[in-house]
C-alpha cells in the first residue's frame, strides 16, 4: 500500500473553450466556497489564469488540484480544441505546488456529477421513468459539443466514458438537412455533430442555409441569430434554430440507443438553458423519438436539461480525484 496523498484543501476547475470556472474544497464533503469564473481569451495560459483566481481570492493554499477541460486527454500534453491553452499536466502540477493534479475531459467531470443534481438543477423535457442502474447519457452544445456517459460497474463505482462524441458525423434527415451537411463537408471536409451543435455551429447553419439560397451572410454572432429567431425577423435565422434543435434531438436519440441509456438523458452546456422556450416548441422531441421500432423505447426514458447555477463539473472533478487518490493509496 502506498503513503496517503493529500487531496485537501483543493482546487476544482471547470475549463471550456469560453470561461474557466473555479471552486475550493478544504475538506472532504464540504461546500465548494470561493466561487469565480475568468474569460479564456483574457489569459495567455492556464497556469495564468489559476494564479490569477488564487491572488483574487486567497484561499487556504491548495495542495491539490482537478480539473475538467474541454478536450480529448491523451497524455501528459494537454492541447485544447476550442482554445489556444496548452500545458503540460506535469508542469502545471510544479507550478502550483500541487502533490496531485488530475486532468480529465469536462464532459468527464460532468457525467460523473449527474447522480448529485435535484430537481431544482434539472427542467424535464420528457419525464419517462429511469431504470435504476442503467447507463446515463450525456451531451451539451456549448463552445464545442461535449459527449458522455456513466455507468456503474460491478462493484457499484461509477464510470464515466471519456470519448470524443462530438465529432460523430452529423445525419440528415431530409433534403434540407442533405443540402446543408453536404454545405457543411465543403466547407470544413468532415461535416460533425459539433459543426452543427454548438454555438459556432449554429452560425454554420446560418451561413450553410445562405450558401444554399445564395445570399450574402450577415456577421452574426450566435446570440443575434437567436434573437432574430425567436422575433422571426430573419428567416434564415428561424431556420437555422430549428435545424439546430432538429439536430440535436437526433443525435440525443442515437446517443440514448448507442449507450442504452435507460437511466436518463441530460443536456448540459451554455446554450440550451437558455433557450428551454425555444427548445420545447422546437422538433426536438419528435426527432428524438424518430426512430422507427424505437420510438417507444425511447419514449420511457426521462430527458433533463442541466440548468444548475453551480457548474455541476467541479463537484464530478472531485469525485475523480477522490476515486484517483484511493486507487494511488490501495496500489
Amino acid at each position: 500500500m502506498r503513503s496517503q496523498v493529500a487531496t485537501h484543501p483543493r482546487l476544482l476547475a471547470d475549463i471550456g473553450g469560453t470561461h474557466a470556472r473555479f471552486a475550493i474544497q478544504n475538506h472532504q464533503a464540504e461546500t465548494l466556497s470561493h466561487l469565480a469564473v475568468y474569460k479564456c481569451a483574457q489569459f495567455e495560459t492556464l497556469e495564468r489564469c489559476i494564479k490569477q483566481y488564487l491572488a483574487d481570492h486567497r484561499p487556504q493554499r491548495p495542495v491539490a488540484g482537478a480539473m475538467g477541460i474541454a478536450t480529448q486527454i491523451m497524455g501528459d500534453w494537454v492541447s485544447m480544441s476550442n482554445n489556444t491553452w496548452a500545458f503540460s499536466t506535469a508542469e502545471l502540477k510544479a507550478a502550483l505546488a500541487f502533490e496531485q493534479l488530475l486532468i480529465i475531459n469536462d464532459f468527464t467531470a460532468l457525467a460523473l456529477s449527474l447522480p448529485d443534481l435535484v430537481g431544482t438543477d434539472l427542467y424535464c423535457i420528457q419525464p419517462g421513468r429511469a431504470v435504476p442502474g442503467s447507463p446515463l447519457a450525456l451531451i451539451g452544445p456549448g463552445t464545442g459539443l461535449g459527449v458522455s456517459g456513466l455507468f456503474t460497474d460491478q462493484q457499484g463505482s461509477l464510470v464515466a466514458i471519456s470519448g470524443e462524441g462530438g465529432h460523430v458525423t452529423l445525419s440528415a434527415d431530409n433534403q434540407l438537412e442533405v443540402a446543408v451537411v453536404e454545405s457543411l463537408k465543403r466547407r470544413f471536409g468532415h461535416a460533425s455533430a459539433e459543426r452543427a451543435l454548438s454555438g459556432q455551429g449554429l452560425i454554420n447553419l446560418y451561413q450553410a442555409l445562405c450558401a444554399i439560397e445564395n445570399r450574402t451572410c450577415e456577421q452574426l454572432q450566435s446570440h443575434d441569430i437567436v434573437a432574430r429567431a425567436q422575433l422571426q425577423s430573419d428567416q434564415n435565422c428561424t431556420m437555422a434554430l430549428n435545424l439546430f434543435f432538429a439536430f440535436l434531438g437526433s443525435t440525443c436519440g442515437n446517443l440514448a440507443l448507442t449507450l442504452g441509456a435507460r437511466g436518463g438523458i441530460f443536456i448540459g452546456g451554455g446554450i440550451v438553458p437558455g433557450m428551454l422556450p425555444a427548445l420545447e416548441r422546437s422538433q426536438f422531441l419528435s426527432r428524438y423519438l424518430q426512430k422507427g421500432r424505437y420510438r417507444d423505447y425511447l419514449r420511457q426514458i426521462p430527458i433533463h436539461v442541466i440548468t444548475a447555477g453551480v457548474s455541476p463539473a467541479l463537484i464530478g472533478a472531485g469525485r475523480a480525484l477522490d476515486k484517483a487518490a484511493h486507487a494511488h493509496q490501495s496500489c
